[in-house]
């Protein structure tokens, strides 16, 4: 299975925005990519080889935030009983996926979530 360009690209950015964030890390848990902070996940990126469909889950408690990304074609609650605790996935090649920033912005929602007070504070001050 190939992976469709314009996805890949969107995962890129995603991938190297996650990993731009202060205290971020790329581990391969499991075999796929994810991004931790504090020894936390903060977004799952999966593999980029088309061994399987390219998406991203984050961690998304505001409301809105979750709905959009929700209603975004294929998303779907994560799997494992994550869902129940706001993680969201959602795919980069369905027609009509969210763009690039959309996605970061989602992703940076989901590092506040996890990261400790003095990252975040780092952050605010980029």
């Amino acid at each position: 299975m190939t992976v469709a360009r314009n996805a890949l690209r969107k995962w890129e950015k995603v991938r190297a925005f996650a990993l731009g964030l202060p205290g971020a890390a790329e581990e391969f848990p499991w075999s796929e990519s994810v991004a931790k902070v504090n020894g936390k996940v903060f977004v799952f990126l999966g593999v980029a080889d088309g061994s399987y469909p390219l998406g991203v889950t984050c961690k998304l408690r505001d409301e809105t935030a979750h709905g959009h990304a929700l209603a975004s074609p294929g998303a779907e609650p994560a799997g494992y009983g994550l869902g129940k605790s706001g993680w969201v996935r959602i795919p980069l090649e369905e027609q009509g996926a969210p763009p690039a920033e959309l996605l970061c912005d989602w992703v940076e929602e989901s590092y506040r979530t996890i990261a400790p007070k003095r990252l975040i504070a780092e952050l605010d001050t980029r």
